[in-house]
């Protein structure tokens, strides 16, 4: 999971701090050597290590609904190990979409703080948001709802007021540039909303394809035409 970062690929580790066997007391009289204790995660790193893994399980084409039976499974702890961390799976993925939000309004600020609004700028947007999905496959998922259909409702509104924010930021931007226009507000709106839906369209076939069909698949000749 990463804006510009890769998956790390955790090692299973019991959460339980308890001996394998006979005593490892220094004093011990048989020559056997002290074993060293277990390395303990830092505060926030088994948190973040449980958000890469469910985001690296979702990468899996067809991947299905993911229980937390399977989580653990996959990071080597138990599922109350799961849930001293977080409170309940939605709240997991309340986790991804913070990163998604994190990532993607970046890329706003980023492109608006280098430049002047109006087309250019809100093509270079959508190009990155376009790239961010590609390198993450799990993330393209939960930006679709493909990820969130069997969970809790909220989670699907929150993706839908990112992308409901993303629209706004991109009208504004059109609006600045187009103000010698006419119907400058009514052209910014009808180009907001038709980006809008192509990201969307690229996420859905880039999913759905199995993350084969990649979201930058010919996207400047496409932002040209919409643009």
């Amino acid at each position: 999971m990463n804006s510009e970062t890769t998956s790390a690929n955790p090692m299973p580790e019991s959460d339980e701090s308890h001996l394998d066997g006979s005593s490892t007391d220094a004093s011990n009289t048989d020559g056997a050597k002290e074993v060293p204790a277990r390395k303990r995660p830092k505060p926030g790193e088994r948190r973040l290590q449980i958000l890469q893994t469910l985001a690296s399980m979702l990468e899996q084409p067809g991947a299905e609904r993911i229980t937390t039976a399977a989580l653990s499974a996959k990071l080597g702890v138990s599922e109350a190990a799961l849930y001293r961390h977080f409170a309940s799976k939605a709240q997991m993925f309340e986790g991804l979409i913070d990163f998604v939000e994190q990532s993607v309004f970046a890329f706003v600020r980023q492109i608006a703080d280098r430049g002047p609004a109006g087309p250019e700028q809100v093509a270079r947007t959508v190009t990155l948001i376009l790239q961010f999905a590609e390198k993450n496959p799990g993330m393209a998922r939960v930006m679709t709802g493909d990820a969130l259909v069997f969970e809790n409702e909220r989670l699907q509104e929150r993706m839908n007021l990112l992308f409901d924010k993303l629209e706004s930021a991109f009208k504004q931007s059109l609006r600045e540039a187009g103000s010698q226009s006419d119907t400058p507000t009514v052209e910014a709106n009808v180009s907001a909303s038709l980006l809008v839906a192509f990201i969307m369209g690229r996420l859905q076939r880039f999913a759905r394809s199995g993350f084969k069909r990649l979201p930058s698949e010919n996207l400047q000749a496409s932002l040209l035409r919409i643009l």
